[in-house]
This record gives C-alpha cells, sequence and structure tokens, in this order.
C-alpha cells in the first residue's frame, strides 16, 4: 500500500517554492489558504486537503503525481500499478480528512447538547425555584435560549463545514443555505475562513446557551437598577454578539 510521505512532500513543496521565488504568504494567497497552513505542509506535520492539490500543482509548476510523490518525474510516463496508487493514496487523504471533519462535528453536537441541557435547567430553576413567572423572562432569557438553540443546531448539525469553490474564487460576503442568510459587509467568505467563522460562531451561541440565564440571574441580583433597560441590552449583545465574533474571525483569517 502506497504511502504519502509527508515530510519528503514538505522538503519538495519548500524547494518548489524557493525555485519559484515565492513566499508561503504569497503561495497561500493564491490558494486562499493561510500561510500557517504551508508552513505544516512544508514541515510535513500535515498535508494540504486534496481539493488544493491540483491547483498547489499549477501553482508550483508540476504535476499531481510529481507533487504527491515528492520529486520530479525522470521518464515521460509513470508505470500505471504506481499512477494507481498514487490516486489511491490521494482518495484515502480525502477520507482522512472527512473522517477528521466528522469527528470535530460530533464534538460540537455533544457540547451543543450539553450546553442546551444546562440552559434548559437553569431556565427551569428560574420559573420554578426563582420566584420568576414567564413574562419576566420572555423577552430577554426565553427570547435568547430559543434564537440560541434555533441557530445553534442549524450550525453544529446541519452547516455545510465547506465552501462551493466559486466562494474562493470571487469576492463574496455573504452566505445563504435554505432559510439561513448571513451577510458581513467587508468579510470575504472563502474556504480559508469559513471553519474559523463557523467555530466563532458554534463557540458563541453555545456559550449564550449555557451561561446567559445565570448572566441575567447575576444582573437581576447584583444591578438591580439596571433592570429592564440592562437586561435587553444584555438580550441583544447575546445575539448581535455572534456576528461580531464572525466578522473578527473572519477578517483575521481572511
Amino acid at each position: 500500500m502506497y504511502e504519502i510521505e509527508k515530510e519528503r512532500f514538505g522538503t519538495f513543496l519548500h524547494q518548489l517554492r524557493r525555485e519559484r521565488g515565492m513566499t508561503q504568504k504569497e503561495l497561500a494567497q493564491q490558494l486562499y489558504v493561510s500561510d500557517k497552513a504551508v508552513s505544516k505542509w512544508e514541515r510535513g506535520l500535515s498535508l494540504p486537503d486534496v481539493t488544493l492539490l491540483l491547483p498547489l500543482a499549477d501553482c508550483l509548476g508540476v504535476s499531481v503525481t510529481e507533487l504527491l510523490r515528492g520529486e520530479r518525474n525522470q521518464t515521460r510516463e509513470l508505470p500505471v500499478e504506481e499512477v494507481e496508487a498514487l490516486v489511491n493514496a490521494s482518495l484515502r487523504l480525502s477520507e482522512g480528512e472527512q473522517s477528521a471533519r466528522a469527528q470535530r462535528r460530533r464534538r460540537w453536537q455533544l457540547a451543543f447538547v450539553l450546553c442546551a441541557l444546562a440552559g434548559l435547567v437553569q431556565t427551569v430553576l428560574l420559573l420554578t425555584r426563582g420566584g420568576y413567572g414567564w413574562t419576566d423572562l420572555e423577552d430577554t432569557v426565553i427570547l435568547v435560549e430559543l434564537l440560541s438553540l434555533l441557530f445553534g443546531a442549524y450550525l453544529c448539525f446541519g452547516a455545510k463545514e465547506q465552501l462551493p469553490a466559486y466562494y474562493d474564487q470571487n469576492r463574496i460576503s455573504s452566505y445563504s443555505d435554505g432559510p439561513f442568510r448571513m451577510n458581513l459587509p467587508g468579510v470575504r467568505f472563502h474556504n480559508s475562513n469559513w471553519p474559523h467563522i463557523l467555530n466563532a460562531m458554534r463557540g458563541w451561541l453555545l456559550g449564550a446557551l449555557a451561561l446567559f440565564p445565570a448572566l441575567w440571574w447575576g444582573l437581576r441580583h447584583l444591578w438591580p437598577g439596571l433592570a429592564g433597560q440592562g437586561e435587553r441590552f444584555l438580550a441583544l449583545a447575546a445575539m448581535l454578539g455572534m456576528l461580531l465574533a464572525a466578522t473578527i474571525v473572519g477578517k483575521r483569517y481572511e
């Protein structure tokens, strides 16, 4: 079974990049990835996504088979058996990436369930032991919990982990998937920053799910003079904060 050697791949990639007179950042910009990703490839710590192999080979002026072998072909044609081995190795690479993505998604899904349970327990305690009625909570705690449940469930269970290729080829600052719509002016969505944007939104919403009832209770008890407007401001911040977090992370990894 043929295996792609990460260190050999990285050394060859470093050599080709230097021959082309490119920095890691310049190569990363052509592939719409971060320069940290290129650095990891060259150090043999990871391999690029299988969808990046063809554009990466084009940027460096070699074939995909040469890139996977970690050396230039000395003959015009490779044996059929070796080509098949390289193809199978790249397919295993793709399967490994998909498996890693699925595992990361399962962790987010577990975190969502735990945070949803934490929020539910706190809300029930506020209604049954805290002495608050539904009308006290409906415009703040109930609203934030329901919205966080709705959007959190979509982001953890339904959101696509990878954007279509045309996002990498155009300047697009909006995303739509069924009823879900998002527009972040000034942020260009592509497959380099999209995973970070997803994680930022997931983390913020799960934090809101688990912490907002306690924060609301704390505001009522520690600063009773801020009740009313302060609670509504807290609820607004809990929701709009998700977009702020997505914007900051999107620009950082753009």
